[in-house]
C-alpha cells in the first residue's frame, strides 16, 4: 500500500464515537450549515418508511441535525411514494425534475437529479433498501463534513454480511472494483467500501461533478472528487453494519459491466467499441443469449445546467 494512503487511513478514517451527535450539532449551529438526506428509491415499499422514520425521529425531532428528507422515486410499480410520504419525506417523481431533459434509468440519474429538489449545504444519499436502519450511517457521515471545513466528501465503511456470513457481502466491489482502484487509482486503494450507497458531500463539490447515469455513479464520483479535491478531502466512518437485498449473480454482472465502463472513461475517455454485454441463462433448447446494454451516458456537473443556476440565483 502507498504510504500517503496509510498515512490517510490514519488521519481520515473514523469511527462513531470520534464525533458524538451532541459535538456535531454544536458545529452545525456554530456554522450554520443545512443537512439534506437524499434516498433514490425503486420499488422499496417495504424498506424506505422505516428508513425515513428514523431519521426523522432520531436526527429532526430528537436532535434537530437533518433539515429535509427526500425520496426521489425512479418509477416504482408498487407504493413506494405512499409509504415514503406517510413516514415523513418529501417525495419527488424523477420524472417531474428537469422535464426538459428526458430522464433514462439508472441510479445515477435520481442522484443528479436530487440536486436541483434539494436545497442542503451538505447532500447525504441513502440506500432505501436498507433493513435494520440505524440514524448512525447519516450522523457518522455527515459529522465530518461539519465539524472539519477540510472535508468534502464522507463514504459509509461498514461489514456487509451474506446469507449469514461476516464479510461475504460486496461481490462487486471485490471481484472489479478494488481490484480497478488498485491498480488505476492507487491513492483511492484504502477505501473499505468504495461503492457504497451511503456518503455525504459538500453541495459545492457535488454541483462540480459529472454524474455516470448508472451503476458507475459512486466509483466515478470517488475518482473525479479526487482529482478535483485531492485524497485529504476524502473519507469514512465505520458505522458498524450494513444489511440489505443482495441481487443475483446476473444482475451484479451488469453492474459490474457498468463499473467498468466509467473506469474506462476516466481511463482513457476512449471510445468502447463494443457497449454491451451477453449473459446466458436456460431456457428449453438450452442455455439462451441475453444481451444488455452497458451505461454509456453521463450527466454533465450541475454548475452547467442553466435551471440549476436560475435556482442559486434567485
Amino acid at each position: 500500500m502507498l504510504e500517503e494512503v496509510e498515512r490517510w487511513l490514519s488521519t481520515r478514517s473514523w469511527s462513531l464515537a470520534d464525533r458524538p451527535v451532541h459535538k456535531i450539532l454544536a458545529a452545525k449551529q456554530r456554522t450554520g450549515q443545512s443537512v439534506s438526506v437524499v434516498l433514490p428509491a425503486l420499488n422499496e415499499e417495504e424498506t424506505v418508511g422505516d428508513i425515513v422514520a428514523v431519521i426523522r425521529h432520531d436526527l429532526m425531532h430528537q436532535v434537530p441535525l437533518v433539515d429535509e428528507i427526500v425520496v426521489v422515486d425512479s418509477g416504482s410499480a408498487d407504493r413506494t411514494s405512499e409509504v415514503a410520504a406517510a413516514a415523513g419525506a418529501r417525495v419527488v417523481h424523477r420524472d417531474d425534475i428537469l422535464p426538459r431533459i428526458p430522464p433514462v434509468p439508472g441510479k445515477g440519474e435520481v442522484l443528479w437529479r436530487s440536486l436541483l429538489v434539494t436545497s442542503g449545504d451538505i447532500v447525504c444519499f441513502i440506500d432505501a433498501d436498507l433493513r435494520e436502519f440505524s440514524s448512525d450511517f447519516v450522523s457518522g457521515i455527515v459529522g465530518p463534513l461539519l465539524t472539519d471545513p477540510g472535508v468534502d466528501l464522507v463514504k459509509a465503511m461498514y461489514d456487509r454480511p451474506l446469507a449469514g456470513a461476516a464479510g461475504q457481502g460486496g461481490r462487486v466491489t471485490e471481484l472489479m472494483a478494488r481490484p480497478l482502484l488498485n491498480m488505476h487509482w492507487p491513492q483511492l486503494a484504502g477505501f473499505v467500501q468504495p461503492l457504497g450507497g451511503e456518503y455525504a458531500a459538500r453541495r459545492s463539490l457535488l454541483e462540480q461533478l459529472p454524474f455516470p447515469v448508472g451503476y458507475g455513479v459512486e466509483l466515478g464520483m470517488l475518482v473525479d472528487a479526487l482529482h478535483l479535491v485531492g485524497l485529504d478531502a476524502l473519507a469514512q466512518v465505520d458505522v458498524g453494519v450494513r444489511k440489505h437485498r443482495h441481487q443475483d449473480g446476473q444482475a451484479l454482472g451488469r453492474m459490474a459491466a457498468a463499473i467498468y465502463r466509467t473506469a474506462q472513461l476516466r481511463l482513457a475517455r476512449g471510445h468502447l467499441i463494443r457497449p454491451s454485454l451477453t449473459q446466458f441463462e436456460r431456457g428449453e433448447d438450452g442455455f439462451e443469449p441475453r444481451t444488455y446494454s452497458v451505461d454509456t451516458e453521463e450527466r454533465p456537473p450541475m454548475v452547467e445546467i442553466a435551471e440549476y443556476a436560475a435556482r442559486k440565483v434567485a
